[in-house]
């Protein structure tokens, strides 16, 4: 597994996580269209304000590879997202940035979605403990229970 570390988010990793998120081919895997940098910027500044949210850079050979994001949506559920510039897929990043992230976030059940055609992301979860719950159209949800 990849030798990763988590930090919280900061304002100067936003250009690099704005670039990353305009990437076509990971916008593709995502199956969640880029922001421009207006949005992009007012949707994060919103999530470094919430304290509801957990949000870490995931930094890799003392880069920012990408990041890793706690929320709740709707009534019950805690959601996990992360996203990995596209130069860094392939070595054990995300996979190594979700476990690091699940021995400090003990939050449980989590949710997950992914595409379902990214088949890396559903395989970093599965790695990591989530199972199928709910099999979509295009997007299924992945749920880890302990």
């Amino acid at each position: 597994m990849a030798k990763i570390s988590l930090r919280p988010v900061a304002e100067a990793d936003l250009p690099i996580l704005f670039q990353q998120q305009l990437e076509p081919e990971a916008v593709a895997m995502s199956a969640y269209p880029s922001k421009d940098r207006g949005e992009f910027m007012r949707h994060w500044e919103g999530i470094l304000k919430n304290k509801n949210v957990t949000a870490r850079a995931i930094i890799y050979k003392e880069k920012v590879a990408g990041h890793i994001i706690c929320w709740k949506e709707g009534k019950y559920e805690q959601r996990i997202g992360y996203w990995i510039g596209k130069e860094f897929w392939r070595r054990g990043i995300a996979s190594a940035a979700v476990a690091e992230f699940l021995s400090v976030a003990k939050i449980r059940p989590l949710f997950a979605e992914v595409a379902n055609h990214n088949l890396a992301s559903q395989k970093v979860l599965q790695n990591n403990g989530f199972t199928l719950h709910d099999e979509g159209g295009k997007i299924s949800m992945y749920k880890l229970e302990k």
